[in-house]
């Protein structure tokens, strides 16, 4: 009877998350470059103060932009350059003991507070800049990556890889075309997880002078700027939708086309 009424709205759980999911694919750039464009010319066509003036600026804005976007892209490629071949490493049946320790380290790196062990690595090396940043985020932005390779390899049906040996696949040829093309909607779920994380956790850059969009907000804050604050908020917010969004794309035409 379930089945039936389902078949007479046309309408099911499933199709409707799929229609929301391409309703947002659409509409999540859209808002976010008309919230951003509509908060960039209430600014620029208001009358700055001095102080004002020195920060929101095109070449300051681009500049800050720049840094942020690179901690992202340095974080998100440490994060896959580890958590995916330890992914695989750790199901393998080699390595499979050494998986709850590696788990549980990951799992620290990310229970702890961003802010905290971003400023303990600092006072550790005594570095500025791009890599103290880099470095402690990336540790932050680990485990959803590395949790998600190991369950996408781990969820692969045992019959296909069985399957694979049986036609003379070596184990190598097994895990590339057998294993990890059907793991890669996780991995990729994973990833989108990780640059969001990366995204929002590099406005405190600022506080190790990382740059990124941190430096707005504190400059506002510190000098009661509240459109400089403003600014800054908003595109440091629309930098991680349009993140996300591009996160969601990769994982909607990336995937294996049976998958998706």
């Amino acid at each position: 009877m379930t089945t039936a009424q389902t078949d007479t709205s046309g309408f099911t759980t499933e199709s409707g998350s799929a229609r929301a999911e391409r309703v947002r694919l659409f509409a999540q750039p859209l808002v976010v470059v008309l919230i951003v464009g509509v908060v960039l010319a209430w600014v620029f066509s208001s009358e700055l103060k001095p102080n004002e003036q020195k920060t929101l600026n095109a070449s300051t804005l681009l500049t800050t932009l720049g840094e942020h976007l690179l901690i992202t892209v340095v974080v998100t490629a440490m994060v896959v350059v580890i958590a995916v071949p330890l992914g695989i490493a750790l199901t393998r049946r080699w390595a499979k003991p050494a998986a709850p320790f590696f788990l549980a380290i990951a799992n620290i790196g990310q229970a702890a507070p961003a802010l905290g062990v971003l400023v303990l690595f600092f006072l550790w090396t005594g570095w500025e800049g791009l890599w103290v940043v880099a470095i402690p985020l990336a540790f932050y932005s680990l485990l959803p990556v590395l949790r998600n390779t190991m369950v996408g390899l781990q969820q692969v049906d045992p019959a296909l890889i069985d399957a694979g040996r049986g036609i003379g696949m070596s184990s190598s040829a097994v895990l590339r075309r057998i294993e990890l093309p059907l793991a890669v909607p996780l991995i990729l779920a994973g990833l989108r997880t990780s640059l969001v994380l990366a995204v929002g956790t590099a406005t405190l850059a600022v506080f190790v002078n990382g740059g990124g969009f941190g430096v707005l907000i504190d400059t506002g804050y510190k000098l009661q700027l509240n459109r400089v604050i403003v600014v800054g908020a908003v595109l440091a917010v629309g930098t991680a939708l349009i993140v996300d969004w591009l996160g969601a794309v990769a994982e909607q035409y990336l995937g294996p086309k049976g998958l998706r």
